[in-house]
């Protein structure tokens, strides 16, 4: 048996992790589907509950939250069905590739953390709940701002389906080539992507400032209360620790101290 003593890859999930502070890019969107396909009203902290699940899925997802289902049933007179999540979807894909690459540029200190990261000789994967049409856009887009990952996976790439299943992680490690499941960190900041990290052998780290849980643009957080910060920090952090998260930090531009942890830990052996 091989000796695990460094990390060799990272995994970033994409929106609210490395580019789209506070993940609005999905949220907004699912918002304007459901409004454009059925007049159907859902707000942003309903659009959030699911994050981090294919698209496809994480309609169905809202559609049986119960106070959706409860309007849903008021205003149609039956419960949302797969041809209404399709006709959903269908609404949404347009509305999401079109919209993504204006939400491509990296959130602060990611570009310093890759390179860092690179520097390292780590190896820098990434995975997303966008199916492939949206990351086609997205992947460019990122690259324009200096936003280059080794290697890219969707959630509709393989059949056997996305998160909270491990099998995106996993195809990072076949695609990276890496020796070891426990020699890779999964980074996300919603909880099926920890779940993904957790059901894959890795090492998990939850972001509870930049993403989906906390909820705001960046220029929102830079103007909001020193109180108000601590509370939304605490109740995302909460969340992602219950869900296993083996440590949460505020943003990527924290993960270097976190990886040098890790790898103090691999070096003692202990694994994920």
């Amino acid at each position: 048996m091989t000796t695990i003593s460094h990390i060799e890859a990272v995994i970033f999930d994409w929106a609210g992790t490395t580019v789209d502070f506070g993940s609005f890019a999905p949220t907004q969107i699912f918002v304007e589907a459901f409004k454009t396909a059925f007049d159907f009203d859902i707000d942003i902290a309903e659009a959030r509950i699911p994050m981090g699940l294919g698209k496809w899925q994480h309609i169905a997802a809202v559609g049986q939250l119960p106070t959706v289902k409860t309007r849903w049933q008021e205003k149609f007179g039956y419960e949302m069905n797969a041809e209404d999540v399709e006709l959903i979807y269908q609404t949404f894909m347009p509305l999401q590739i079109a919209t993504v690459v204006d939400f491509a540029e990296p959130i602060a200190g990611v570009l310093e953390t890759v390179r860092w990261l690179r520097e390292k000789n780590i190896k820098i994967g990434s995975c997303s709940g966008y199916p492939r049409q949206v990351m086609d856009a997205l992947i460019p887009a990122a690259a324009s701002h200096g936003y280059q990952p080794d290697c890219h996976v969707a959630t509709d790439d393989l059949p056997a389906g996305g998160r909270p299943n491990p099998y995106m992680a996993l195809q990072n490690v076949i695609m990276l080539e890496v020796s070891s499941v426990a020699a890779c960190i999964k980074v996300d900041d919603a909880v099926p992507g920890i779940f993904e990290g957790i059901n894959a052998g890795m090492w998990t780290v939850g972001l509870a400032v930049s993403g989906n849980e906390f909820g705001a643009t960046y220029a929102q957080y830079c103007e909001m209360p020193a109180d108000e910060i601590t509370a939304r920090r605490e109740r995302a952090s909460a969340k992602l620790r219950q869900a296993g998260a083996h440590y949460v930090i505020d943003t990527l531009a924290d993960l270097p101290r976190v990886v040098q942890e890790i790898e103090y830990r691999l070096a003692r052996g202990e694994k994920p």
